[in-house]
């Protein structure tokens, strides 16, 4: 080593390092995913059981009980997704898909002003899939029957 390099350690003191911004930002992320898995499981919940808030929002939009019963089942669904680490980036673009309509559902049927919580969702969501881009294309390929797994050769065909 000469004399007017630095040592790898000493060059940068301040500034993180990728990995540890990327590790920090999945942890971040995994978090997140846990938490509007939460957030949906209850959601869902509230329409598989017929509770009163549901019944009386689905009244309001006009739709009857086979409405509510199918998106409380989609969010199950999706919080289940968001929960299993190979599936959450595809449960996580399918979310995109139902929070967008709840945001129109929001602006047109019920109080407009309520659209922004579905809208930060769907960032939050398209995020989720971002970061789970890898293990969507390995669940494709394993659909698909080229045996990618995450770690080559997990999941072979025989």
């Amino acid at each position: 080593m000469s004399e007017t390099a630095a040592p790898a350690s000493l060059a940068a003191p301040h500034a993180p390092s990728a990995p540890r911004r990327r590790g920090l930002a999945s942890v971040a992320l995994t978090g997140a995913r846990v938490v509007l898995a939460l957030f949906l499981g209850f959601s869902a919940v509230a329409k598989l059981v017929a509770h009163a808030s549901a019944v009386e929002s689905f009244d309001r939009m006009g739709w009857g009980s086979g409405a509510m019963y199918t998106i409380g089942g989609l969010e199950l669904a999706g919080a289940l997704a968001l929960l299993i680490p190979l599936l959450a980036g595809v449960g996580a673009i399918a979310l995109v898909g139902l929070f967008a309509g709840a945001s129109v559902v929001q602006l047109t049927l019920l109080d407009p002003p309520n659209a922004v919580m579905p809208a930060l969702l769907i960032a939050l969501a398209v995020l989720i899939a971002r970061d789970g881009r890898e293990r969507t294309r390995d669940l494709s390929a394993l659909i698909r029957g080229r045996g990618r797994g995450p770690r080559a050769g997990q999941w072979t065909k025989r």
